[in-house]
């Protein structure tokens, strides 16, 4: 039979075990929660209709000398919209900017809806005044990273960085693709 310090002792350790799971102690970690959560974008400012613009439009002759793009824009095969090609390809290391009009998605979709695919990271990215995110596979060998722009309700401006070969890290194809869909964006801004 337990003493009665056996017994308090006991006690408190089972009020310790079950009270862990709900405590928490300053200065330490809460555990994750079990629901994955969808990050947050920021709130669109103004909206840019998608409507009949011409992605190859979306570059001006300055944008595309910082770009250091050496030809002529390029239609592309569509994915979701019309797109446009920029190649960089003048000297090593070479790629592709896309840019494409997608009238037919929100950017939210890519978080949440029809086109989130739980294969690709998602991660908020400053376009300012619009929603924005980079969406790319995280994986090994050669990447590409795209940038979606919500610039208006249910259209999506989507810019991607796409590398010939493995030159570049994941966040620098990230980070080129947002500055091109920043581009994109302005240029927007003086057509509508």
């Amino acid at each position: 039979m337990a003493t009665k310090a056996e017994a308090a002792a006991a006690g408190l350790l089972a009020m310790l075990t079950l009270g862990g799971c709900t405590s928490s102690v300053s200065g330490v970690a809460a555990p994750p929660s079990s629901t994955s959560a969808v990050p947050e974008l920021v709130a669109r400012s103004k909206d840019l209709s998608l409507q009949g613009i011409d992605p190859c439009r979306l570059l001006t002759a300055a944008q595309l000398t910082e770009l250091k793009e050496n030809g002529a824009p390029r239609q592309a095969p569509p994915r979701d919209g019309p797109t446009c090609a920029f190649d960089v390809d003048a000297t090593a290391p070479s790629y592709t900017y896309y840019l494409e009009t997608i009238t037919t998605a929100d950017v939210v979709d890519w978080l949440s809806g029809a086109r989130h695919k739980t294969s690709m990271t998602q991660q908020p990215v400053s376009v300012p005044g619009f929603p924005a995110l980079v969406n790319f596979a995280p994986s090994n060998g050669i990447q590409d990273c795209e940038a979606l722009v919500g610039v208006a309700p249910g259209q999506t401006l989507r810019a991607e960085t796409a590398p010939d070969d493995s030159s570049f890290s994941q966040e620098q194809l990230c980070d080129m693709a947002t500055n091109v869909a920043k581009m994109a964006v302005e240029t927007l801004e003086t057509l509508r």
